[in-house]
């Protein structure tokens, strides 16, 4: 497994979130102009894109949002989300970032909450698909 960090939205992290968000969960507006400035992550396994995630600065000082976790469906299971997670973390502490957000999709919570997300404030809908904002403190 091989972890690459991208400025700027990358093919390869273009081909997953098509594959994952609009052809497997129906979202439509799945790409925006914060796609051209954010960091993004690709996972290779064997060479292969099998997963991706962007992160980008917030408007608090050391607050960074993170969001877009795909992973192709055959690689799922292998904790590529939590990597992919992990990854970002490592890479916003570098920055001197200390708070990570993000907006999940409500299924999604409890595997946000293993890897040390809190959920506040109410559920509020993307596309017809319930998501609640979580953070963590990075240590």
């Amino acid at each position: 497994m091989e972890i690459r960090v991208y400025r700027g939205l990358p093919e390869e992290a273009a081909v997953i979130r098509k594959e994952v968000f609009m052809e497997e969960q129906h979202f439509q507006e799945e790409f925006d102009g914060t796609d051209r400035s954010a960091l993004h992550l690709v996972l290779f396994q064997d060479g292969v894109p099998a997963g991706t995630c962007r992160f980008f600065a917030g408007q608090v000082p050391g607050e960074y949002l993170v969001g877009r976790i795909a992973v192709r469906k055959p690689y799922r299971g292998k904790n590529f989300g939590a990597c992919l997670l992990r990854q970002a973390e490592a890479e916003i502490r570098k920055t001197g970032g200390t708070i990570v957000r993000l907006h999940a999709q409500k299924q999604a919570v409890p595997f946000y909450e293993k890897q040390g997300y809190e959920a506040y404030g109410p559920v509020a809908y993307e596309e017809y698909c319930p998501h609640i904002w979580m953070k963590k403190k990075l240590d």
